[in-house]
């Protein structure tokens, strides 16, 4: 049994090494899925303490369509608890949310004590979507670029934890998959009237993209950007530094053995006619 599990450590340890080294090499989905997991592993012990000290994170993924904001996110959240790692993604807003100030329905969202909030998507869209789109104006747009920095000054005041990350994806790449998602039926709803009329916009969003840099980028609320064009090794780079961008320790917990079951004491199943579902599988 020592050595299986000294083999099993070995193996990790080289997966991650594979992961980490030659960025140009494809990434085997075995070599993904062992780093991947001890990631998550990772995860889990940070959600122990975020809990544990009651701290309050927030965490923004934006990009182009098809940057794989969604794939990460989901690669994020897919072994923790959703009581603590919350996603918001919301949709268009009403037209009473259009008569409030406009971060106003995103601060309702924002983490409480144990909480990690990610939003797919954020108070950015009228930086990059809503600007580019013409649902805002010039004026309205610049206006949003001067004050999200006071607005974000102040949730770190108060002690959250703002992470923001931009993932970049190629003109090449993001066609790929767009064109994918037209041809794969798990995929279709994914591509939204939206998308197809972003797609031809490129530019325009690159101009959006550095203007929102150029005023956003600060010091207690910086952009990090990560490469998407190999989505395992983007997925594998974001949680790292997400990791690393949050002080962490195992939380403290009691030892848990499983208690023995009660005896049945005359119980009996009962010879119902269950409705069960048909075993195709």
């Amino acid at each position: 049994m020592k050595s299986k599990k000294g083999n099993s450590k070995t193996a990790t340890g080289t997966a991650a090494k594979r992961a980490r080294s030659a960025p140009n090499e494809k990434l085997t989905r075995k070599d993904y899925d062992k780093e991947l997991a001890r990631l998550h592993a990772e995860l889990v012990k940070l959600q122990g303490w975020v809990v544990h000290k009651g701290l309050k994170v927030c965490v923004v993924f934006e990009g182009r369509d098809g940057a794989g904001k969604g794939g990460t996110i989901k690669a994020i959240t897919e072994r923790v608890s959703p009581r603590v790692f919350r996603v918001v993604a919301l949709p268009a807003p009403s037209d009473r949310e259009k008569s409030q100030m406009y971060v106003q329905r995103y601060m309702q969202h924002f983490p409480s004590a144990g909480e990690i909030v990610i939003f797919d998507r954020s108070w950015y869209n009228r930086a990059g979507v809503e600007r580019v789109m013409g649902f805002c104006d010039e004026a309205q747009a610049r206006k949003f670029l001067q004050a999200v920095p006071l607005v974000e000054k102040a949730m770190v005041e108060s002690g959250i934890l703002l992470l923001k990350y931009w993932l970049e994806v190629s003109p090449e790449e993001q066609t790929r998959r767009l064109e994918e998602r037209i041809n794969d039926g798990r995929k279709i709803w994914k591509l939204s009237p939206m998308d197809l009329k972003s797609y031809s916009r490129w530019f325009d969003y690159s101009r959006a993209r550095d203007e929102m840099f150029a005023a956003t980028d600060t010091g207690f609320a910086p952009w990090y950007v990560a490469k998407s064009d190999d989505k395992r090794r983007a997925r594998l780079n974001i949680i790292a530094h997400l990791l690393g961008k949050i002080p962490y320790e195992q939380a403290p917990r009691e030892k848990v053995d499983l208690p023995k079951r009660q005896k049945a004491g005359g119980y009996k199943e009962p010879k119902y006619r269950f409705k069960l579902v048909d075993e195709r599988y």
